[in-house]
């Protein structure tokens, strides 16, 4: 049975030791969402809540946990009940930005969105901020650090300008095949992280003279601006092999963070359209109904930092399968553990 479309909010935690950068990462967010409807969960144990006032004037909905914690939640329970206003289809938002304090414990929040029982949320992933120019002292203070960055689906690596060459060469190796990112003032495109109403492009994209206008105003100079890169492509195939594609999906390149859109499959009995949708190491599939006329073929976009692109779109072709209606039933079989109930 093909179940229905429901309305999904992706989730995403933004996480870094104090002073990583994770409010001016979000004000820039903010600034640069070009139409994407953003809601705010800011953590902050101060007694005021600076960050929610640097970000209060531009989100569409926000929630201050003042002296709290998302992370402290009992149970996923606890934080279906805090996003749920958030996520409700009536609130029209796209996107949900979770702004840890520096305090908090990555794994927890993880797990707790990854067992939210709210049909709505959705993982939107891990982000890790780290302060390029400060890095090695607090990590010698706190060696947790290295385990955050090898759990981050994403790490940003920011505030390069006043860094040694040394750094991002280490962050790289202790992320552990997580894509990173280096950039100054937490600009980092906004595509990275959510899907905006347009084309996806198939090149390295960087922020535009839009983006930069609105966040540092027309007419300044942005030579020595560096701005953080990320590689996109499309792959547009045929049905693709459910054991073969289950293969590529377990053993994805280091770089690659996230992975949207469509598959087919053409097994009998399988002929839905499948969605995709992957951040780091999370996989969901999900039957939906093709639209009168639609063509039945693979539409994946990829989204990464320092991909082999050419590459990718050789193994995701090499997963596709001329004869679908030879396949059996018990090909699917590796596919359905990604598949929602």
């Amino acid at each position: 049975m093909t179940s229905q479309r429901t309305h999904r909010v992706p989730v995403v935690l933004v996480t870094g030791f104090l002073g990583a950068g994770k409010t001016t990462l979000l004000n820039h967010l903010l600034t640069n969402s070009r139409g994407v409807r953003i809601g705010v969960v800011v953590n902050d144990f101060g007694s005021v809540n600076v960050d929610a006032l640097s970000v209060a004037g531009q989100v569409d909905s926000m929630l201050s946990l003042e002296n709290g914690c998302l992370c402290c939640a009992v149970d996923a329970s606890g934080l279906d009940r805090m996003l749920g206003r958030l996520t409700d289809p009536s609130a029209g938002l796209d996107l949900i930005v979770v702004e840890a304090s520096g305090l908090a414990e990555p794994r927890s929040m993880v797990r707790l969105v990854l067992a939210s029982s709210d049909p709505h949320v959705e993982y939107g992933g891990l982000i890790e901020l780290v302060d390029a120019a400060e890095f090695p002292a607090p990590r010698v203070r706190h060696p947790e650090l290295d385990e955050h960055l090898r759990m981050a689906d994403l790490v940003v690596l920011n505030k390069t300008d006043r860094a040694g060459d040394d750094v991002l060469p280490l962050v790289r190796e202790l992320a552990d095949g997580a894509p990173v990112v280096a950039t100054t003032h937490g600009r980092v495109d906004p595509e990275l992280l959510f899907d905006r109403i347009r084309d996806p492009d198939t090149g390295p994209r960087q922020l535009s003279f839009d983006d930069l206008r609105a966040e540092c105003g027309a007419g300044q100079d942005h030579h020595d601006h560096p701005h953080a890169a990320y590689d996109s492509l499309t792959v547009t195939t045929g049905a693709l092999h459910p054991r073969r594609l289950a293969t590529f999906l377990q053993g994805r390149p280091a770089g690659l963070y996230r992975m949207k859109g469509t598959v087919y499959f053409g097994v009998p009995n399988h002929w839905q359209k499948y969605e995709l949708h992957t951040v780091g190491g999370y996989v969901r599939l999900r039957r939906t109904r093709w639209d009168p006329g639609e063509q039945r073929c693979t539409r994946l976009v990829l989204i990464g930092a320092g991909i082999d692109a050419e590459a990718l779109r050789t193994a995701l072709e090499s997963c596709a399968e001329p004869d679908p209606a030879g396949l059996a039933e018990q090909d699917m079989v590796p596919i359905l553990r990604y598949l929602e109930s």
